[in-house]
């Protein structure tokens, strides 16, 4: 791997984006909407709201950022992008990583306006600093971003990267505390609860902005979610090396 080729593939990757202005427009007004429809949701029950806003943060930075990142490589490859680059020298690694660093700052900008206005636009209450959540965040997006990288790679179109979202999000949602503490639920739900990833960005942005607790504090769920990042690293380098 060389960083020439590594940020030659991210450069690309970001000027593509910036030229795409309707989806440009979408990646900041979508989260906004999004958040704006939650908040009248929880209009006359505050309390609950302000137990739910981790989660949901959490939640829908985890959905944001695997819808963009799954359909953009998605587009990669039906457009041929990624066979020209697996024929080059380029190394996985280099395409990998590349992809990785292009997609990233605009799930940063989603998550960063579903972080803003969840606190600042609905008025949540939290405890702890708002930096050491973003952190959180930015480890989570990783996450999300090499998650729609590696299941992207089993997808033929769009439409079959969306119908991914039930299969792969929507247990993550149901079992990872948001609605319910995860030691309330069934014994073999909460087996199935420690290998998802959304589980621990939840505890972990719960301890921060309820319980005011520090990133010290939530360093076994950093941890974690850094492996699982890493894994689904390797899992799509994998799966990229069969997409020639």
């Amino acid at each position: 791997m060389t960083l020439d080729r590594t940020l030659a593939i991210t450069t690309r990757i970001i000027l593509q984006m910036i030229r795409d202005h309707r989806s440009m427009i979408l990646i900041f007004l979508a989260p906004t909407v999004v958040m704006c429809l939650v908040g009248f949701t929880f209009s006359d029950q505050e309390d609950t709201l302000n137990r739910l806003a981790p989660g949901l943060i959490a939640a829908f930075t985890l959905i944001f950022t695997f819808m963009l990142t799954g359909v953009s490589f998605l587009g990669e490859r039906a457009h041929g992008t990624l066979d020209r680059l697996l024929i080059t020298p380029v190394g996985r690694g280099d395409i990998l990583v590349g992809y990785l660093l292009g997609f990233a700052p605009f799930a940063i900008a989603q998550a960063t306006v579903v972080l803003l206005v969840t606190v600042f636009g609905l008025q949540v209450h939290y405890q702890g600093e708002l930096w050491q959540a973003a952190i959180l965040l930015l480890v989570l997006i990783v996450v999300a971003v090499n998650l729609g990288i590696f299941i992207s790679t089993f997808a033929r179109s769009e439409f079959q990267v969306i119908q991914f979202i039930p299969l792969i999000l929507a247990p993550q949602i149901f079992l990872s505390g948001i609605m319910l503490p995860t030691d309330q639920l069934p014994s073999y739900f909460q087996v199935i609860a420690k290998i998802l990833p959304l589980r621990y960005a939840v505890d972990g942005l719960q301890k921060i902005m309820l319980e005011g607790q520090s990133l010290g504090d939530v360093a076994t769920e950093l941890t974690i979610l850094g492996g699982i990042a890493l894994a689904l690293l390797m899992l799509a380098g994998y799966t990229v090396r069969y997409q020639r």
